[in-house]
C-alpha cells in the first residue's frame, strides 16, 4: 500500500469518526442541521467502503457504495427538503447499504452472520424513517452517527497497524465476535422500535353514531338533538348525559357535543358552564369520549354537593366534524352558550336561569369570550359572572412565546391547524417553515390523550424554536390573532386566578391584560399564586379552587362582588 492510499484511508476514517460523534452527540439541533449532517455522513460512509479493496472488485457491493454519496450530494444541493424528504433520503441509503451487507454476507466473508444482521437492522431503520419521518428520522440519524462512529474507529485501527504485524486466529475470532455483538444491538434497537413505532400510531378512538345527526338548514342554536345517560367520571349524587345540540359556524349550523352532570336532589340547579383547556383540535380529541371528561372541574365533588350541575361543551368540531375553533373566541364562546341552552331541554331536570363561566387555560379564553359574547348572543343563558383560570387572555404574546417555551410547537401546531382552516388569508406557508410542516400537521391531529401523545412531544421537542419563518403577531395571523383576543371590557363580576410559576402563560402576559382591563372598569378580581404553575393552578390542593367556589357561591348568592383593580389615575 503506498502512503499517499494510507493517508487517504486515514483522512477517511478520521472524517467519518468526526461526523459519526456529530451525528450522535446532536441529533436533534434543527433539521438543516441534521440534513446537511447525514448528507456528510452518506459521502463519508460511501468512500469508508469504497476504500476497501472487495469492494471495488465488486459489481454490486461497488455500486452500493457509489449510491451513498450521490444521495449525500443530492441532500448536500436540495437544502429546502421537507423532514419527509430527509427521510426518504435516508431510508434509500440505508436500503442501499442494508442490501451491500446482505450481498457481502453471500460470499461467506468472516462475519458474514454479522453481515446478515446489519442489514437487516439498516432495512428496518429504513422502513422506521419513512413511517414516522416528524420523530424516526432523528433517531435514525443517531443510528447513522453511532455506525459511522464505529465504523471510522474500526477502518483507523486497521490502516495504523503495521503491515508486518501477523493477525493471529484468536484476534480475528474476537473481531468476528464483536462485529456480530454490535449487529445483534443494532436488530435489537431498530426491530422493537419498528415495531413500537406501529404501535404507537394508535390513536383516540373514532366518534361514533352518537356524534353524528342530520342538522336542519333552520336548526336553532341550542337545540339538544339527542342525549344518552353516561356514568363516566361521574361522582355517586349525580347523574351525567351525554348531549349533541346545534350551534353556529360562520352563522351557518353546526354540530357540537358536550357533557352534562347534575345532583341528584331536586332542584332547580344554579349552572357552572365549563370550558376545558386545551385537549387537542382533530375530531376524535374531545372530552365526552374519554373515560374521565370532567377530571379538570376544579373542585368537581365540591361544586355537586353545592348543588351546581356543570355543563361541559367540547367546542364544535371536536367530537362533532370541524375545523375546531382553538383560540378562536366566538367559536368557543357559541359552543359554551349553546350547550347550556341544549341542557336545559333535557327532560326531567330542573336548571336555575343564572349561569357562571369557568374556564382554564384554552377554556379561560373561551369563558372571556363567552363574557363578552353571552348578551348580545344568548341572553337567555343568563351568565351572571365569569371565571377565567391562566386564561389565554393576550394571543399574540402566547403565539410569540412558544417559540421558547419546551413543546411550544406542539399548541402551535393547534393554532396553526385551526386558523389556517377558518380563515382563508391565514396560509400554513406564510408562517411554518418546510421542513416543520409534516411534523406539525402530525402534531395536530394528535390529542393530548393520544397514545401516540410521547412522538408530538418528541416532534416538539426537536423542532424547538426552529419552526416559525416570519413573527406570529405579522400579517394575517397577527390580526386574527388580535382579534380573537378578549381586549373589549368585560360586563361582568369576573374572578381571573394567576400562577406565577406557569411556564405556559406568561404571569407578565396576564398582568398586562389585567391592567388593560382595570383601565376600562371591569369589574375584575386578580388573584396570584407564587409557586403554582399552569396545571397545579387548578389541582385538588392548589388555594385557588376554595378561593373560585367561594367566589362563585357568593355570585350565585347575590352578593355584591370585591373587585381589587387600583383605582384610576
Amino acid at each position: 500500500m503506498t502512503i499517499g492510499a494510507t493517508t487517504r484511508q486515514v483522512l477517511v476514517a478520521s472524517a467519518s469518526i468526526a461526523v459519526g460523534a456529530l451525528l450522535a452527540v446532536r441529533p436533534f439541533a434543527s433539521v438543516p442541521w441534521t440534513a446537511a449532517l447525514l448528507a456528510l455522513g452518506l459521502i463519508v460512509a460511501g468512500l469508508v467502503d469504497l476504500a476497501e479493496y472487495e469492494t471495488r472488485h465488486h459489481p454490486l457491493r461497488l455500486a452500493a457504495a457509489v449510491v451513498l454519496p450521490v444521495i449525500g450530494v443530492v441532500l448536500l444541493v436540495w437544502q429546502s427538503l421537507s423532514v419527509f424528504g430527509i427521510a426518504v433520503a435516508a431510508a434509500i441509503a440505508l436500503t442501499v447499504w442494508g442490501v451491500g451487507r446482505w450481498v457481502r454476507a453471500a460470499h461467506r466473508d468472516p462475519g458474514w452472520f454479522a453481515d446478515v444482521l446489519l442489514g437487516a437492522a439498516a432495512v428496518a431503520a429504513a422502513i422506521l424513517a419513512v413511517a414516522w419521518p416528524g420523530v424516526s428520522i432523528f433517531v435514525v440519524v443517531e443510528g447513522v452517527g453511532l455506525a459511522l462512529l464505529w465504523r471510522g474507529v474500526a477502518e483507523l485501527i486497521k490502516v495504523l497497524r503495521p503491515r508486518s504485524r501477523v493477525v493471529s486466529r484468536r484476534e480475528r475470532t474476537a473481531r468476528t465476535v464483536l462485529r456480530t455483538a454490535a449487529a445483534v444491538l443494532a436488530v435489537a434497537v431498530t426491530i422493537p422500535l419498528l415495531v413500537a413505532t406501529f404501535g404507537v400510531r394508535g390513536e383516540a378512538p373514532s366518534p361514533g353514531a352518537f356524534y353524528r345527526a342530520d342538522l336542519p338548514a333552520d336548526a336553532r342554536p341550542g337545540t339538544l338533538l339527542r342525549s344518552a345517560t353516561t356514568t363516566a367520571g361521574v361522582p355517586t349524587g349525580a347523574h351525567g348525559w351525554r348531549i349533541l345540540y346545534s350551534t353556529l359556524r360562520d352563522d351557518r349550523p353546526a354540530l357540537a357535543s358536550g357533557i352534562v352532570v347534575i345532583p341528584d336532589d331536586a332542584g332547580p340547579h344554579p349552572v357552572i358552564a365549563w370550558a376545558h383547556g386545551t385537549s387537542g383540535v382533530a375530531v376524535n380529541c374531545a372530552p365526552s369520549m374519554t373515560s374521565n371528561p370532567l377530571a379538570e372541574v376544579p373542585g368537581l365533588g365540591q361544586v355537586l354537593r353545592n348543588g351546581w350541575a356543570v355543563v361541559a361543551t367540547d367546542y364544535l368540531g371536536m367530537g362533532t366534524p370541524g375545523p375546531s375553533p382553538y383560540v378562536i373566541g366566538e367559536g368557543e364562546a357559541r359552543s359554551v352558550l349553546d350547550s347550556v341552552r341544549a341542557a336545559r331541554s333535557l327532560p326531567g331536570r330542573s336548571l336555575a336561569p343564572q349561569t357562571v363561566v369557568w374556564g382554564h387555560s384554552q377554556g379561560g379564553h373561551a369563558a372571556l369570550w363567552t363574557e363578552l359574547l353571552a348578551r348580545s348572543y344568548a341572553p337567555d343563558v343568563g351568565v351572571i359572572a365569569t371565571a377565567a383560570l391562566a386564561p389565554a387572555s393576550d394571543l399574540g404574546a402566547l403565539a410569540s412565546d412558544l417559540r421558547t417555551m419546551t413543546g411550544g410547537a406542539l399548541l402551535a401546531s393547534y393554532v396553526m391547524d385551526a386558523y389556517t382552516r377558518t380563515y382563508s388569508d391565514v396560509r400554513y406557508a406564510d408562517y411554518i417553515k418546510v421542513q416543520a410542516r409534516l411534523p406539525m400537521r402530525g402534531m395536530a391531529a394528535r390529542c393530548l390523550s393520544s397514545p401516540a401523545l410521547p412522538a408530538s412531544l418528541a416532534e416538539a421537542l426537536i423542532l424547538g424554536d426552529d419552526f416559525y419563518t416570519r413573527p406570529p403577531t405579522s400579517g394575517p395571523l397577527g390580526r386574527r390573532l388580535a382579534e380573537n383576543t378578549p381586549s373589549a371590557r368585560l360586563p361582568n363580576a369576573t374572578f381571573i386566578a394567576q400562577g406565577l410559576s406557569d411556564a405556559v402563560i406568561a404571569p407578565s402576559s396576564q398582568n398586562g391584560y389585567v391592567a388593560a382591563q382595570c383601565r376600562a372598569g371591569s369589574d375584575l378580581e386578580y388573584r396570584t399564586y407564587p409557586g403554582l404553575g399552569h396545571t397545579t393552578l387548578v389541582t385538588g390542593d392548589s388555594p385557588a379552587v376554595p378561593a373560585l367556589l367561594a367566589w362563585t357561591r357568593a355570585r350565585f348568592a347575590g352578593a355584591a362582588p370585591t373587585p381589587n383593580c387600583p383605582p384610576p389615575a
